[in-house]
């Protein structure tokens, strides 16, 4: 599988980044405590050229965790503001 990162945005809000490019988003949907996380590819592409694992355009998770682990351990990266 393909090294993924998670670039977070702001809390509940990560990029996901393959490669160096932005591929999908990554939010929390709901309160902390029973909140799910969705991933969402940006761009709407057929189901073979999709990036693995995505095999659909959007995949729902019960925890950051969970996530993380789906996207190959997934590091886990703050975003960088330009000074």
């Amino acid at each position: 599988m393909m090294a993924y990162k998670l670039v977070r945005l702001a809390p509940g809000s990560y990029d996901v980044v393959l490669n160096g490019v932005i591929v999908a988003g990554l939010v929390r949907s709901g309160p902390s405590g029973g909140a799910t996380w969705i991933a969402e590819l940006l761009v709407d592409l057929a189901p073979e050229e999709r990036p693995a694992p995505f095999f659909e355009l959007e995949h729902a998770f019960g925890s950051l965790d969970e996530a993380r682990m789906w996207l190959g351990d997934a590091e886990l990266v703050a975003m960088r503001v330009a000074s």
